[in-house]
């Protein structure tokens, strides 16, 4: 079986170098130093209304294959800030997600909720480039950081501003996380290997995410039944990106996965 997680990192490295032999990490951080102040993505999953979704832009997926033909960052964007949305999330992987930071600043220049940049990141080089595109939280997946990479990512995003959404698997990746300095801890129900999903993980492993991080469900949420399961067993904010994107209206879709009708 091929590890899908593995591959795309691999080849995310590979992209850096070839990005940094053109612009180098000294001009990309001077590029995020420059860009418009970060908005507060962890205070937006503490306050505000709840449920609060991070609603995820996503054109495809390995898993999926195109998920949204018609995928228009800006009107998508704004729909679901319009709808509720606590902050976006942004696919930027291109391989297999055919995401782009471009994605992110279109999404950026319409809204005024925080915007997670999402991919596979293992380096401070997109960390950086993260923070210059106009992201105000940037993901990083435990299972393809060791620990002293880890801590060292969490501490160069808080550096430049960002907050770290730390992305768990199983009991053992919540320990490493907390110990490298996480504040914004998720459980993603999707194996990364395979990408088969699994929701029963977010019920036996939310709660297992000490206080006073927050904790982010993530994948397999496509009912309000599901969200309410998942804030049950203890989560305070919960990602969902298929379930918007495969929806005619993913405005309407949030309103219904948030505010279900009596």
């Amino acid at each position: 079986m091929t590890d899908i997680l593995v591959e795309l990192a691999a080849a995310r490295r590979h992209d850096v170098s070839e990005r940094e032999a053109v612009t180098p990490l000294s001009e990309m951080e001077r590029l995020a130093m420059a860009a418009p102040a970060p908005r507060d993505f962890a205070g937006a999953l503490r306050g505000g209304q709840s449920p609060r979704v991070i609603a995820e832009l996503k054109r495809a997926s390995p898993s999926e294959g195109m998920i949204r033909d018609d995928f228009s960052p800006r009107e998508l964007a704004k729909e679901l800030q319009a709808a509720g949305a606590a902050a976006l999330s942004v696919l930027c992987e291109p391989h297999r997600f055919l995401g782009g930071e471009e994605y992110l600043r279109a999404a950026r220049e319409v809204t005024d909720i925080p915007i997670l940049y999402k991919d596979f990141v293992t380096t401070r080089y997109q960390v950086a480039a993260a923070r210059a595109a106009g992201a105000d939280a940037v993901l990083l997946i435990a299972a393809i950081l060791d620990d002293e990479t880890l801590a060292a990512l969490i501490s160069y995003a808080g550096g430049l501003g960002l907050a770290a959404l730390v992305e768990t698997h199983d009991a053992d990746e919540i320990g490493r996380a907390v110990y490298a300095g996480a504040k914004v801890v998720g459980v993603n129900c999707r194996d990364l290997r395979d990408f088969s999903c699994d929701v029963s993980l977010l019920e036996s492993l939310i709660g297992g995410i000490p206080r006073p991080c927050l904790r982010v469900a993530e994948s397999g949420m496509h009912s309000s039944d599901d969200i309410a399961r998942a804030a049950a067993a203890g989560a305070d904010a919960f990602l969902v990106g298929t379930a918007l994107m495969r929806a005619p209206s993913p405005g309407d879709m949030l309103r219904q996965l948030t505010h279900p009708a009596t």
